[in-house]
């Protein structure tokens, strides 16, 4: 695989578990002592991205940040599926006109 590729890969890893930490947290608004799950990325030495999980230093919810996480989450998940595939497409062309 491509560094294009894992790049791609790590950057929908990432989104993911932002995605799946809002839902988390829009998952437990209502659930008493509640510390919501925050996602920060950290740049990887040989490129990529990868995401940590921590615990909110306050307790209480925050949906409207948990709603726009999840949109930012989405969107970044698609743009790292387009270079992933558009990076696979140009691989392919790439060895049909070396054969």
């Amino acid at each position: 695989m491509s560094s294009v590729s894992l790049t791609a890969l790590s950057g929908m890893r990432a989104a993911q578990t932002a995605l799946d930490a809002s839902a988390h947290n829009v998952a437990n608004l209502n659930t008493e002592k509640f510390r919501r799950q925050e996602v920060t990325n950290k740049e990887n030495a040989n490129g990529g991205v990868a995401a940590q999980v921590r615990k909110a230093s306050q307790e209480g919810a925050a949906p409207e940040t948990d709603m726009v996480a999840q949109l930012q989450a989405k969107n970044a998940f698609l743009m790292n599926l387009s270079v992933f595939k558009t990076s696979d497409k140009m691989a392919g062309a790439l060895l049909d006109a070396t054969a």
